[in-house]
């Protein structure tokens, strides 16, 4: 009967020890990915490129995204964000809006999509090389069934992605 209670007991003390360890590398590993410190700075040529595009930039923060370096920043009252590749080249620039501010084209290219009477939601407008502006548009019939559209700044649907 002793060595019985002192098995179970050993079971249950060994178990308390396992989930403890198991906490405990969860817990390593998830303070190890969200402390992201940045292991390189960001390349002169990266910066020096973002201050000409954007001269009048607020409260610029950098991230190493690893193969682009992503600045967000505050321009007229309004945040972006803007990722350059390592050469400091320029891939693009986005900004959030409202959906009341999306230009009449794309306007009439949602509301003529088979996703016309799903709901907006958040809304975001791409700046890309070559002059080129795209909206994507977050609506939802569901909580199944939701999609990111892209559209043309002629309302001409791009992109229609499924998301979770």
């Amino acid at each position: 009967m002793k060595r019985e209670v002192f098995t179970n007991s050993f079971k249950s003390s060994n178990m308390n020890v396992r989930k403890k360890l198991v906490f405990f590398i969860v817990g390593l590993f998830f303070i190890a990915s969200t402390a992201h410190a940045q292991f390189r700075q960001i390349p002169g040529v990266v910066t020096d490129s973002f201050k000409v595009k954007y001269p009048n930039a607020k409260t610029v923060s950098w991230k190493d995204n690893v193969t682009s370096f992503q600045a967000t920043f505050t321009l007229d009252n309004e945040k972006y964000s803007a990722k350059y590749n390592k050469k400091g080249e320029w891939q693009q620039s986005e900004k959030k809006i409202k959906s009341e501010d999306l230009p009449a084209a794309v306007k009439d290219g949602v509301s003529k999509s088979k996703y016309a009477d799903w709901k907006v939601g958040t809304v975001t407008q791409r700046y890309l090389p070559g002059d080129k502006v795209e909206f994507t548009i977050f609506v939802s019939k569901s909580d199944l069934s939701r999609r990111n559209l892209t559209f043309s700044s002629i309302g001409q649907l791009q992109k229609d992605a499924i998301t979770i």
